[in-house]
């Protein structure tokens, strides 16, 4: 774009020319129906229609996750019960731990279990709601500064990612996160108008609250916004220094009052804050969910203590990896061109110019948090990449319609078929990767979009309505892979602790999971169930090899989940029909009988069971709805409780039951504590009678040998 043609487009919120007496003031229904004076009468009503279909796939058959990852499902029951469990954000109604997040993105789940019950609908619809309050904001974001089809390529964009459609329908903290980082950009943008501080702080207060959501990662859009703000905001040095500032304020005031409360509340009347190895939020920040994460030293993780690696191959490749291409990456390599080409038409604009600003902000948020995933020692999920969809989307809006414009000058029209030949090629190789699912559609995509690609290469010469329909060709070719990826998404379920996107077959077994099993070299390929090597659970079993804790036939399922919901293939059954055992990913299915034998006299006890490991502890309090003690947390190696303090519990009567099994005390020696559920469950089997109920082993500890 040049100058001249890009000075020509009006200012965000200018007023449209005429006399004011002249123009009818249209009612307030006609106003959100008909949107701007200057957009095309098509461009609101494709808005409300992009944003009722995102609505309506991501609420499609929501129930049939269950309650996705009993881990946070747990902590939203006793968020539910206990306003103290809901500040915390604690396993359990009675306090006992904390799961290994801040608490943010558990409010408004247990908001809406408080109001509506306990269920699947009541905990995953705040998250789909999520899903379409960010496609709306990437849109709103978008078109602010470009056109109505920029806008609605971006949230169509957005919406149709595969791992986007995944993690706005599941219940780990990823959904607020890439909610909230999208509105800090949206805010800075609009802060990049005219200066305005206000925006610039509401920023900073999203951002906080995102650190609030999942610690550290929030602030991976920081550099780039706050960067470009300095040098592109149109006003003096000094004020932008103290705008800035006001943004930093506010950023540490959102995100410092939970902490500052957690940190000075005494311990001894809070619960452990699960994940660190010295009760500690701030160690747990910038340990274990912090810089652990980027050197792979994860004290207390599965593969911590220095042991990282074992999360697959780091690097600049790791996003088009087999195990995360199809979650991502069908749209990155378009993306980056793009970007490219955009800071190149905007080159000659003004040093406050708003284009540019924007291809900056989206481009650097993009490219920060890329380098950041694919470098990346610690702990690697393939959801993690949720974060990356918002900005892909943007940037994937403003480069289309920007070299459209421009389709007259021949480096933009061969920058735009470009994007296009590489998308094409890099779905035909994403989709060769599964290679059962939809195989009609591999060359359709490949041919569809090389045909349209030489048609923007000639776009300037043959025609408005040839070049529409080659760019809408090209459009519908590069969506086709991440639709039918996002439609193989929400045909089924997703539980547990690891979640991936797409067809069966692309995630190494049924209900997603680790990417081992396809041989990727991904974590599971050499240790079980997609853990590093050496992660199985303290008696070298792999998670669902434990000892039986299932459902025999016809015990029924957990209260609060609808019949058949979450019974697909991803909770497939053991031996003899006893029911999927738990371990450390994921919880056991949970029989009516055990269900009713852990609730007798419930009201007698502060915690009805306990149990090693919040995944097996969490599907027994999901079938009770009452506090079960998760033993070391998620790994079963915090020192949480220790085995004297356990003792002194059973001793006042204040647990009931243990649980056999689960994650077997976790890595022993993996903190101070030296792995408490390990040696909790010794404690227990020498001094304790079992009872077995429904294939579940049980130890009553108001009655010892």
């Amino acid at each position: 774009m040049t100058t001249a043609q890009h000075d020509a487009y009006p200012a965000p919120g200018s007023a449209t020319p005429g006399p004011p007496e002249t123009l009818p003031r249209p009612g307030r229904a006609a106003r959100l129906w008909r949107g701007r004076a200057e957009d095309p009468a098509w461009a609101r009503p494709a808005l409300i229609a992009l944003l009722g279909l995102t609505g309506a796939l991501y609420l499609y058959d929501l129930s049939a996750s269950g309650y996705a990852n009993s881990f946070y499902s747990a902590a939203v029951q006793a968020g539910g019960e206990s306003w103290k469990a809901f500040f915390f954000g604690s396993s359990d109604a009675a306090n006992s731990i904390t799961v290994d997040k801040p608490p943010a993105a558990l409010w408004p789940m247990a908001l809406s279990v408080r109001l509506f019950g306990l269920g699947s609908w009541q905990i995953l619809v705040p998250e789909a709601l999520m899903g379409v309050a960010a496609v709306a904001v990437v849109h709103a974001a978008v078109r602010r500064r470009f056109s109505a089809a920029a806008g609605l390529i971006a949230g169509a964009v957005l919406a149709l990612t595969p791992v986007a459609a995944l993690m706005f329908r599941f219940n780990n903290p990823d959904a607020l996160l890439a909610l909230l980082t999208t509105v800090a950009v949206y805010c800075v943008l609009r802060a990049l108008e005219a200066a305005r501080t206000g925006w610039l702080v509401w920023a900073g207060v999203a951002v906080g609250f995102a650190f609030l959501t999942k610690t550290l990662q929030a602030f991976l859009v920081l550099p780039p916004l706050a960067l470009v703000y300095a040098v592109c905001a149109p006003a003096s040095v000094r004020r932008r220094i103290g705008q800035l500032a006001l943004a930093g304020l506010a950023l540490i005031g959102s995100a410092g009052w939970w902490v500052a409360i957690v940190e000075l509340w005494p311990a001894s009347s809070r619960p452990y804050i699960g994940g660190s190895q010295n009760n500690s939020f701030l160690e747990l920040t910038f340990g274990y969910n912090g810089f652990g994460r980027i050197s792979g030293n994860e004290t207390g993780s599965v593969g911590g203590g220095g042991r990282g690696g074992g999360w697959g191959e780091t690097g600049i490749g790791r996003m088009f990896g087999d195990s995360v291409g199809g979650q991502i990456s069908w749209l990155l390599p378009a993306a980056l061109v793009l970007l490219v080409a955009g800071l190149v038409v905007t080159r000659r604009s003004g040093r406050a110019d708003t284009a540019r600003a924007a291809f900056l902000v989206w481009g650097g948020a993009l490219l920060t948090t890329l380098v950041v995933f694919s470098f990346m020692a610690g702990i690697f999920h393939e959801y993690y990449t949720v974060a990356l969809a918002p900005y892909i989307a943007a940037v994937i809006g403003m480069g289309t319609t920007v070299l459209w414009e421009e389709r007259t000058h021949p480096a933009a029209r061969a920058a735009l078929a470009g994007a296009a030949a590489m998308t094409a090629v890099w779905a035909h190789v994403l989709l060769g990767r599964t290679a059962d699912f939809v195989p009609w559609l591999r060359p359709v995509v490949l041919v569809c979009g090389l045909v349209a690609a030489a048609g923007l290469l000639f776009a300037g010469r043959i025609g408005r309505r040839l070049a529409l329909g080659a760019a809408g060709l090209g459009l519908a070719a590069s969506l086709a892979g991440p639709v039918a990826y996002t439609l193989s998404t929400l045909a089924g379920g997703h539980q547990g602790s690891i979640v991936t996107a797409g067809p069966e077959s692309s995630r190494g077994g049924p209900g997603g999971g680790g990417p081992g099993a396809r041989g990727d070299g991904g974590p599971a390929a050499d240790g079980p169930g997609g853990m590093p090597p050496g992660a199985a659970d303290g008696q070298g079993r792999a998670p669902g090899q434990g000892q039986g804790q299932g459902q025999a036939p016809g015990q029924g399922r957990m209260r609060g989940v609808p019949p058949g919901a979450g019974q697909g293939p991803a909770q497939g059954e053991g031996p003899a029909g006893a029911g999927r055992a738990g371990g450390l990913l994921d919880g056991p299915d949970v029989g009516s009988a055990v269900a009713a034998r852990l609730t007798e006299n419930a009201s007698d006890h502060t915690w009805v069971a306990a149990a090693v490991g919040s995944q097996n502890a969490a599907a027994y309090q999901l079938a009770t709805e009452e506090p079960v003690m998760a033993i070391g947390g998620f790994n079963g190696s915090d020192p949480s409780p220790t085995l004297a303090r356990f003792r002194q519990y059973v001793a006042a009567g204040a647990i009931h039951w243990f649980i056999d099994g689960g994650a077997g005390g976790g890595p022993r020696g993996a903190g101070p504590g030296g792995g408490s559920g390990a040696e909790v469950q010794e404690w227990v089997r020498a001094n304790f009678t079992q009872v077995t109920v429904g294939g579940t082993t049980l130890y009553d500890l108001t009655s010892p040998q």
